[in-house]
């Protein structure tokens, strides 16, 4: 057995309390849950220092997880991810610190390991051995990995026009993984009304309890790596939302079991301005996405969602923390990519891009300051996206003009 402090999950929308240990998908308001723990009993039991002790990895915060028994671990080498230094990017924008945290480290080379791990834990704690998830890439490919580990089966449904390196990489994981010409909500009802016909469970963002409690560990992991202080500002790049929401829940309670020194963070949902369904709603001072967005036009895949079930919960971490929500273009996101990989050495993904080109954005506008220490996170190993084609050819056997290279 492992400790935990669970109490009871609830409502996201009305507050109703649902027990622990068991089988939850939404609420009956069809709003997610959200894991509720005894944070007295948490914070008594641990202390930072017992942190010091035990290994750099996903893990070491057992304390804040749900899972009841250690053998239900699905261990595939969550390590703590970097903390990198931008010191090109910080004389550009001319900002007091710009830091990268490097998500593309940990398994199936994406931030998607960290919520999948502990889902596919519970599941597996739970008694399910089928799952099912729509997915724009890397959600998939960790859900195909994590529960072929797990002997859990697997059926992924995928817009056709998912990046190709995802989709063989799911497929090759062990999913059944299927195309769907659509987005990823299309793929979405395909999951949810095959339910009682499969006897799968749904893993949809949001649509089971426990990704968001996978995902706090990256909010964990920056508050420790930056010594029980936090940035100024945070930007990540948004589609469902499950990580700003994640790390607002744990932030909040890291401060109330006194681990936190300062102010807590602003908090940036970046979008595209292809598809930006959150920004949209933050701009117009609603507190739902009351419209899905239509005419999606992005290829930063990871922020196709044009409905997010969490809108909500996602706007309420931008009004709490003072945040905002930049929308940014594809060519300027592109630009920048190649950009940075040439110039700092660092490959990201399409989506740590679009947090760069908010900044850039930001920076000029005047939100983000001089002074401010800023993190952006890359979401995902830059291989796992499209790069440009090379062109430049030699043919054997004839003279190289050297002075052209």
């Amino acid at each position: 057995m492992t400790k935990t402090f669970v109490s009871h999950l609830e409502c996201s929308y009305t507050g109703k309390v649902y027990p622990a240990d068991q089988l939850h998908g939404l609420s009956e308001a069809g709003k997610p849950l959200l894991v509720k723990y005894d944070l007295d009993a948490l914070g008594k039991a641990i202390s930072k220092d017992d942190l010091k002790s035990r290994l750099p990895e996903f893990w070491r915060y057992r304390e804040f997880l749900p899972l009841r028994k250690s053998a239900n671990v699905v261990r595939l080498g969550e390590v703590m991810t970097p903390i990198l230094a931008a010191p090109k990017l910080q004389v550009r924008y001319g900002c007091g610190e710009i830091l990268i945290k490097d998500e593309g480290r940990l398994p199936t080379g994406s931030f998607k390991a960290r919520g999948i791990a502990l889902a596919v834990a519970m599941a597996k704690e739970l008694g399910i051995t089928t799952m099912a998830m729509p997915t724009n890439g890397n959600a998939g490919a960790a859900l195909a990995a994590y529960c072929s580990a797990a002997d859990i089966e697997t059926y992924v449904f995928c817009p056709e026009d998912t990046p190709r390196v995802n989709i063989e990489e799911i497929a090759f994981q062990g999913a059944k993984t299927f195309l769907v010409n659509g987005y990823i909500t299309d793929c979405g009802r395909i999951v949810g009304e095959g339910k009682q016909a499969m006897g799968w469970f749904d893993a949809s963002t949001l649509k089971e309890p426990y990704r968001i409690e996978g995902k706090k560990t990256m909010g964990l992991e920056l508050a420790e790596q930056y010594g029980w202080q936090l940035p100024d500002v945070i930007f990540f790049p948004t589609g469902g939302g499950v990580c700003l929401i994640a790390m607002w829940k744990v932030f909040n309670e890291l401060k109330d079991i006194g681990w936190l020194k300062g102010p807590l963070p602003r908090m940036a949902a970046v979008q595209s301005t292809g598809c930006g369904p959150i920004v949209r709603a933050f701009e117009a001072g609603e507190r739902e996405v009351t419209e899905p967005w239509e005419n999606v036009t992005t290829q930063i895949h990871g922020v196709r969602v044009p409905n997010p079930i969490g809108g909500r919960l996602v706007l309420d971490v931008l009004y709490e923390s003072n945040g905002f929500g930049p929308a940014v273009d594809d060519d300027a996101v592109t630009e920048a990519r190649a950009r940075i990989c040439a110039e700092e050495g660092f490959h990201m993904c399409p989506e740590g891009a679009a947090c760069v080109v908010a900044l850039e954005m930001e920076r000029a506008s005047g939100r983000i300051k001089a002074d401010d220490r800023v993190v952006l996170f890359n979401t995902a190993s830059g291989l796992k996206s499209p790069m440009p084609p090379l062109e430049n050819r030699l043919e054997p056997g004839q003279a190289v003009d050297y002075s052209v290279l």
